[in-house]
């Protein structure tokens, strides 16, 4: 009986994300010179703390609410989208970065 209570109650909670992400927007591309690169925008009103990682190397950023980095492009022709790993969260989380200029 008190187990029946128990599942009663954890499913009438509200459910919501407790670990959500911030929304952003990737996008891949090939300069003029036919290296991949990649652009990250934010799309919340929130600063973040991102990385762009290829091949081994990570350029940290912050992120302005509402607006886009910079292109950041591979050293490599055989490079493409697949090998850049890009990550974001928000900054109030990491407070050791937020004096920090990137």
């Amino acid at each position: 009986m008190l187990a029946i209570i128990c599942w009663i109650f954890v499913i009438s909670l509200p459910s919501f994300e407790l670990n959500a992400m911030p929304k952003i927007k990737i996008t891949h591309d090939r300069n003029t010179q036919n290296y991949a690169r990649v652009q990250v925008s934010n799309e919340t009103r929130e600063e973040l703390l991102c990385y762009v990682a290829i091949d081994g190397y990570k350029i940290r950023f912050r992120l302005q609410p509402l607006n886009s980095s910079k292109w950041y492009k591979a050293t490599d022709t055989r490079f493409n989208a697949s090998h850049f790993s890009i990550w974001c969260d928000y900054m109030e989380l990491y407070p050791q970065y937020q004096n920090k200029r990137f």
